[in-house]
Formats: structure tokens, C-alpha cells, sequence
């Protein structure tokens, strides 16, 4: 059920951005009196079809693209066979090249509107809710494997990330951050100041999809969430709302405390120490404790999910507020891959680790179908799919208007044979690409 929901939430999300992307040219194409032979959603065997005018609208039954077939116009389809004759006034060909230039821009711009509408609507509608550095400073952080290999902590206090305070404990981790060249972190350590460097190499490691679990988190007092139905914890008499004190006979403060405990007791049985709410006025309450007996599991768990005691920020935006806020993090997601494509170029991260095909895509969305998540990551899509089209790669858009920018500058148009053969090297390109997309993603599911 939950790949069916992944699955689900995929095609969903790339038929709007798709569907938004082709209308883009098509609607910039009738605009300038182009003929529009076809509009496709999806790749053919077609699920329907209906004819509007000129126009054959399609449905196709493979979820991952779409086209839009323009009279005279040397695409992905390759029928060049009426490029012998005259042009026709309506053929994309006969019209000039400016005109051409939108067209081909149209699904980008379209692409770029969507995202930014959707950030902005999420922006108003939501706010911002976050871990503020003042929280971080409190407590300090938990370091785990890969926060341990490059020199971080637990305990370490991070003041200042790049030699610049930040705002919110997430700004640690943004990729802003990481794509950083010699970033480090300053960090008070018993009384010390130190500058704990991230390698190089770091993002490629930062990769992995559960990598950020694998990292750092906030050092935090916490009490007992909802309890899992049957779990170790729940028979046991653990209760949402209690506080735990001491486990194993070891007192305990912080939830990365109990975790420790825990991985060292799998499959005992022992001891908590837990306040109930209604204990906490009483004069040293920890004298007071209900004593209760668990089993852990073989994994190092009993069961609930923890509620941290932090005093979270929270940042509401008007309509004018989030007109600028919405567009800013639209155009960094495109600021952010750039750097990445960058570090890939430069060898210091692994493009196996870093591109996602359609199971990694499907897995970002999740298990379960949250809205505001996502129209989240469709709005990232938007702009990754915006970015990835204006790359000046033949049968991408974005090498369509590498040969029309260049056929306005110096007044030379290439020849459709020429078009004909970039069309063909593109499609390799791309067909190579989506081919080690798939199987890279297969790779990482299983192996």
C-alpha cells in the first residue's frame, strides 16, 4: 500500500507539472499562429484522446513526460519528411526566430511560475515553523555517524556555521551550507571554541537518502508522544504525557540518553522511572517516581514516539510578505542545484548518489499522503524540472534556445539537417541518462 500511495503521488505530481509544462508551449505556439498538431500528457499507448480544433489532446499510459508536436518543427518525433518542401506561414519554421524562442521558453517560464506560485501559497498559508539557534544553544547538539566522522559531538554547541550566526537549526544542514567550498562549523566545546571543517567530500556522503538521521540533531528534553498499539511500552503502562527519569537506573535528561541505554539493554528486560503530569507539582518529584518494568527489543526500542520540550519559532507571513519569501526559496532550489551539478562536474560528488529516477522521486513524497508535503515537493519539481529543461542539451528545451539564441546573434540559421542529427545525439543523451536514473534507484532499493 505505501509504494501504491508513493506511486500514486509520483504520478500526480509529474502529470501537473507536465500537463503545465506543455500547455506552456502550446499556448505560446497558437499565440504566434504555429499549427499544434498534438498536446501529449505521457508517453503513447494512449489511454484517450479527443480532438479540440487543430489540436489532438492525448493521454498516455507511460506517466513519466509529455510533448507537443508543432508543425515544422524538427522534435523529439524526428518526421522530417515536409521539411523538403516550402514552409507553410503556420509551420514553426516560417516564423521568426524570436517568436521561436518564446515558444520554446514556454514551458520553462510556465514551470517557474508554478513553483513559485506554490511556494508563495504555501509561505501564506503556513508560515514558517521552526527549531530556533536558541534552542541549539541551550542543550547543544547530538552527534551521530556521520556528525561523529567529520569532528562533531554530542554536547557541542554550535554558534556559528561558516563564521556567520544562523537563524534556525535547519540552516545547519541546508544545502546552501554544504554546497559551501570550505565550510565548518564553530563550535563551544568544554569552554573551547573549535572549527570543525566539512570535508570535501562530506555532500557525496550527505547523499544517501537517510542520511540526515544519520547526522546531527538537536539536544532535547523530551516527554512521552503517543504510544505504538501493542508495543513493548504500551503493556509495560508507560502513558503519553509521562516524563522519564531514569532508565535501567540510569538517569536520563535527553532523548539521545535513553537511545543509548536502550541500544545497550536489546532484548532485556528493565527498569523506567517515569513522573506522571500530575506529579509535577509535587516538591522533589523525582523522589516520587512510578516505577515500571519493559522489555526492549532486539532493535533497542520500546515503542512511543517522543515529544520534545523545545519552544519552537514561529513566523507568519502576509500575502506581500510571502509574495518575496515564496519567489526567494523558489529560485534557490535552482541556485542549489547548480552548486550541485557544479561539485558533480568537479568530481567531489558522486552522481550515482546524487541523481534520482522515478523510484527515488516517488520515495522523497513518502509513504503516506500528506498535501502540504506534497505540493511542497511538486513545487521543487517545478523548479528542478524548469532548471533541467534550460540545460543546453539537443531534444531539451534549453537546446532548442542554445541554437535560436545563436541564430539571433549572428543571423545564421543551422540547418535543419544539423537539427536533425543534434535531435538524435540529444535523445541518446537522454535515453543513456533516464536508463542510469532507473537502474541507479534500483540499485539503491535493493543493494
Amino acid at each position: 500500500m505505501e509504494g501504491l500511495i508513493m506511486a500514486a503521488q509520483l504520478i500526480l505530481g509529474l502529470s501537473i507539472l507536465v500537463g503545465l509544462h506543455e500547455l506552456g508551449h502550446l499556448l505560446t505556439a497558437k499565440l504566434f499562429g504555429m499549427r499544434v498538431e498534438q498536446y501529449y500528457i505521457g508517453f503513447p499507448p494512449k489511454i484517450f484522446s479527443f480532438r479540440y480544433g487543430e489540436t489532438e489532446y492525448n493521454l498516455g499510459m507511460i506517466p513519466l513526460g509529455g510533448f507537443v508536436k508543432i508543425t515544422g518543427m524538427v522534435d523529439e518525433s524526428l518526421d522530417t519528411k515536409k521539411l523538403s518542401e516550402e514552409p507553410k506561414p503556420w509551420e514553426f519554421r516560417s516564423k521568426p526566430a524570436w517568436q521561436r524562442l518564446i515558444v520554446m521558453m514556454g514551458g520553462i517560464i510556465v514551470n517557474v511560475i508554478t513553483g513559485i506560485i506554490i511556494f508563495i501559497i504555501l509561505t501564506y498559508k503556513f508560515g514558517d515553523t521552526y527549531i530556533p539557534r536558541d534552542e541549539v544553544l541551550k542543550n547543544g547538539i547530538v552527534a551521530y555517524e556521520l556528525g561523529e566522522e567529520i569532528g562533531l559531538q554530542t554536547g557541542d554547541v554550535i554558534t556559528k556555521v561558516n563564521g556567520e550566526e544562523y537563524v534556525k537549526f535547519s540552516d545547519l544542514t541546508s544545502a546552501n551550507v554544504l554546497l559551501t567550498d570550505n565550510a565548518y562549523y564553530t563550535v563551544e566545546r568544554g569552554g573551547e571554541v573549535v572549527e570543525v571543517p566539512v570535508p570535501v567530500d562530506f555532500l557525496d556522503k550527505f547523499s544517501d537518502k537517510d542520511a540526515a538521521g544519520r547526522f546531527i540533531d538537536v539536544r532535547m528534553p523530551f516527554e512521552v508522544g503517543p504510544l505504538l498499539e501493542d508495543s513493548n511500552a504500551q503493556k509495560a503502562g508507560l502513558q503519553e504525557g509521562d516524563q522519564i527519569v531514569a532508565v535501567a537506573g540510569q538517569e536520563v535528561v535527553f532523548f539521545d540518553e535513553i537511545q543509548e541505554v536502550l541500544a545497550n539493554h536489546k532484548s532485556e528486560e528493565i527498569s523506567l522511572e517515569v513522573l506522571r503530569p500530575e506529579q509535577t507539582g509535587i516538591e522533589n518529584p523525582i523522589n516520587n517516581p512510578v516505577i515500571l518494568q519493559v522489555e526492549v527489543t532486539e532493535e533497542g526500542t520500546i515503542g512511543f514516539y517522543r515529544q520534545p520540550l523545545l519552544e519552537l519559532g514561529r513566523t507568519e507571513y502576509t500575502l506581500a510578505e510571502a509574495i518575496p519569501k515564496g519567489t526567494k526559496e523558489a529560485f534557490n532550489i535552482i541556485w542549489v542545484n547548480a552548486r550541485a551539478i557544479g561539485k558533480i562536474f568537479k568530481g567531489e560528488v558522486s552522481a550515482s548518489k546524487s541523481l534520482s529516477g522515478p523510484i527515488g522521486i516517488a520515495q522523497i513524497f513518502g509513504p503516506t499522503w500528506d498535501w502540504v508535503r506534497f505540493w511542497r515537493i511538486t513545487g521543487l519539481l517545478s523548479m528542478i524540472l524548469a532548471f533541467m529543461n534550460f540545460l543546453p542539451i539537443p531534444a531539451l528545451d534549453g537546446g532548442h534556445v542554445a541554437f535560436l539564441t545563436y541564430e539571433i546573434v549572428s543571423g545564421r540559421k543551422p540547418s535543419d539537417k544539423f537539427l536533425e542529427r543534434a535531435q538524435k545525439v540529444g535523445m541518446v543523451l537522454l535515453l543513456t541518462l533516464m536508463t542510469f536514473a532507473i537502474f541507479n534507484d534500483i540499485f539503491k532499493v535493493f543493494f
